[in-house]
């Protein structure tokens, strides 16, 4: 265990963090509110209790995943066994590129069915009630997961270095973009546009409205970045594509309940 890659790690997956889902935050939920509120996906707002517990197990899930690529790759005895590798020509420029799509799906996959998983009302309430308490969420709540979970969610980095050749810098950009996707799921607001969840490519993508249907009614859409798992097993919520209109089609005068 290199306890040096450790910390360094907290700072990387923290500051990210707290930087993203704080920019988020601010931008929408402080200085474009005005303009923006009628096209919040739910009219209400958190209350100050949610953000607080948001953060608070966001930040023990970054002690938490952090400590994964710090034990794997900083063990020697553990590194070697891994396809993990500091020479882009190694494997080509072309790989170097093509990893990333095939990352993403690798994580979508893994992430449907350990989400699927935990649904299942003997795991529910142990590992994953605390990410659902969030039934309005903010940016905040993008790692907010109890720490069985976050072990879990971690679990995809090990996916990665055990079974494709990484970079260093396919870690560094690929799970910059998950949390990028991640803050835009539980944000709040819908930023792809009119008709995208019936566009012959906006339907195999998932979107902040599909996700924060799952959080409300912790059923169907359980996908990370994609939609093909939902579409193939049947689990996308036949309410979605109504949904994404409806908000997507608000005037500035919709009405709004209670802050």
């Amino acid at each position: 265990m290199n306890w040096s890659l450790y910390f360094k790690d907290v700072i990387i997956i923290g500051s990210r963090y707290l930087v993203i889902a704080g920019i988020a935050f601010i931008i929408c939920y402080v200085v474009l509110l005005r303009l923006i509120r009628s096209k919040k996906i739910q009219q209400r707002f958190p209350n100050f209790s949610d953000y607080t517990r948001e953060i608070g197990f966001s930040l023990l899930t970054v002690f938490i995943m952090a400590f994964v690529p710090a034990l794997v790759l900083g063990s020697p005895g553990v590194a070697r066994y891994t396809k993990f590798y500091t020479d882009i020509n190694q494997h080509g420029n072309l790989y170097f590129i093509l990893a990333f799509p095939l990352m993403a799906f690798m994580h979508d996959t893994y992430f449907y069915w350990m989400h699927r998983l935990i649904h299942h009302p003997a795991l529910f309430r142990i590992v994953h009630l605390i990410h659902h308490k969030s039934t309005n969420p903010s940016p905040f709540a993008a790692y907010a997961f109890h720490p069985f979970e976050a072990v879990l969610e971690a679990g995809i980095f090990i996916v990665f270095v055990f079974t494709i050749p990484v970079h260093l810098f396919h870690l560094l950009f690929f799970f910059l973009f998950m949390i990028v996707y991640n803050v835009y799921g539980h944000l709040g607001w819908e930023l792809y546009p009119k008709g995208f969840s019936k566009h012959w490519l906006g339907k195999w993508i998932n979107t902040s409205v599909n996700h924060n249907l799952h959080h409300q009614y912790f059923k169907g859409n359980y996908g990370l970045y994609f939609l093909f798992w939902d579409r193939v097993m049947g689990t996308i919520r036949e309410d979605y594509d109504e949904r994404f209109e409806e908000v997507k089609n608000r005037n500035k005068n919709h009405g709004h309940e209670g802050y």
